[in-house]
């Protein structure tokens, strides 16, 4: 008969004692890294960092490892970054343990927050209670919160994060009704609007709603700008749907919003219009959102020198573009959250037909408002002294020549030559893009 299995007794914690006594110190630390490799991860984190902490605070003088070099790097990069950005990850992402106590504490610290939050404030800035504010309330309430918090202040951030918190989650219905109500409520300035309106059409893209094109009419007219204005014209279907956009888009575009009014001009063949707006412009200031060089110059280079679109995509003397905030946030998002479908500006002109040869008078106008546009900008850059852009003064004065190679556009640019030869790091410029006398 077979001999039955008896279950092994639990060991006396004096026996434990015992055996512990009467291993040496090797024995002792042998059996402790046994023990921890058969360990879980968590309970490994956990049991070696009571160790290491246990002995640094002993009597041994034992100090644990620092850090390597590259860890300190990576850490001090981090911290930067954190600054700079003013957030961070919280550390109880990493804990390995619930941290104690902290619904209690959170509690407690938006009660604190909500008494300060309005002691801070001194204008329409965030504070940083504010932002711990939305924190904790996202936290504890979720978006249902955070829309109590966003209603009751009507300030465009916490608008912003209670709008933020459902397009994560890609709850589009509730976003696009948040992003309407935003819109309606807030109590910021005009540009906050904008975004919310461009949110509002996000949420309708991702619904495939058959009003995304009014809702991004909306978001152009009430904040206009070269994106918006972009968006709008390129979501038509065809080339009469997007010249009645075009057209009712002129007519209610803000004079001062030269850069988008010239886009438009340009779109309706208008070409003697756009000179016109062209010629007016400073020499200076091409850096500004508004100005209409960067646009207009490449666009008559394309069409009167009878080449394609694709020749705009990068022209050499785009070397400072102007952008509006709204597109430079759209350039540094990032890629992976959803974005509005956003046409470019060479998807737009092939769309409308853009390449037809304008007429005679209007070429005229055209080369005109290139050669004073090349001229202002070579006598606001001498006699401001900005050195940086003797390049860009000369590459207009070359493309000039280059697009009507007449002997009187020769005499020009001898005369330029003549008139600026005090200036001989203009005259490197201009050998370098005009060429030699």
């Amino acid at each position: 008969m077979a001999r039955r299995l008896r279950k092994s007794a639990k060991p006396r914690p004096s026996d434990i004692d015992a055996a512990l006594a009467a291993m040496d110190a090797d024995e002792l630390r042998d059996v402790v890294r046994r023990l921890l490799l058969e360990l879980d991860d968590r309970a490994h984190g956990r049991d070696v960092g009571r160790l290491i902490e246990r002995v640094a605070r002993g009597a041994s003088e034992w100090p644990p490892n620092g850090p390597s070099d590259a860890v300190v790097s990576k850490i001090v990069a981090f911290a930067e970054a954190a600054e700079r950005a003013g957030y961070a990850d919280p550390m109880e992402r990493v804990a390995v343990e619930p941290l104690p106590g902290l619904a209690d504490f959170l509690r407690r610290w938006r009660a604190r927050l909500e008494s300060s939050v309005d002691v801070e404030r001194q204008n329409d800035w965030d504070t940083e209670s504010d932002r711990w504010l939305r924190e904790v309330v996202q936290r504890t309430e979720g978006a249902d919160g955070l829309a109590q918090l966003a209603r009751s202040t009507k300030r465009a951030d916490d608008l912003r994060a209670w709008c933020r918190a459902l397009v994560r989650t890609k709850d589009w219905k509730a976003a696009l009704r948040a992003h309407d109500e935003a819109a309606t409520i807030v109590a910021d300035k005009e540009y906050a609007r904008g975004d919310f309106l461009d949110g509002a059409a996000l949420a309708a893209q991702a619904l495939s709603r058959r009003d995304l094109p009014a809702r991004l009419e909306r978001a152009w007219r009430e904040a206009p700008s070269m994106l918006r204005l972009g968006r709008w014209l390129g979501s038509a279907r065809s080339k009469r749907t997007l010249r009645k956009r075009a057209t009712h888009a002129l007519a209610a575009c803000p004079k001062s919003a030269r850069r988008q009014r010239a886009f438009l001009h340009v779109l309706l063949g208008q070409h003697e219009s756009a000179a016109k707006l062209l010629s007016a412009a400073p020499g200076l200031g091409w850096s500004d959102k508004e100005h209409p060089g960067h646009l207009l110059v490449p666009l008559f280079r394309a069409v009167l020198g009878g080449g394609s679109i694709a020749a705009l995509q990068e022209p050499a003397h785009l070397r400072i573009r102007a952008l509006d905030l709204d597109e430079l946030d759209w350039i540094s998002a990032d890629r992976d959250e959803p974005r509005l479908a956003t046409p470019t500006v060479e998807e737009i002109l092939d769309l409308a037909g853009f390449g037809e040869p304008p007429t005679p008078s209007a070429r005229k106008a055209m080369l005109r408002a290139m050669r004073r546009a090349a001229k202002k900008r070579l006598t606001g850059v001498t006699e401001n002294k900005r050195r940086r852009y003797y390049g860009h003064a000369a590459e207009l004065v070359a493309i000039c020549e280059a697009l009507d190679p007449t002997p009187n556009t020769h005499r020009w640019v001898s005369g330029i030559r003549a008139e600026y030869r005090r200036y001989p790091a203009l005259q490197r410029e201009l050998a370098h893009y005009v060429g030699p006398r």
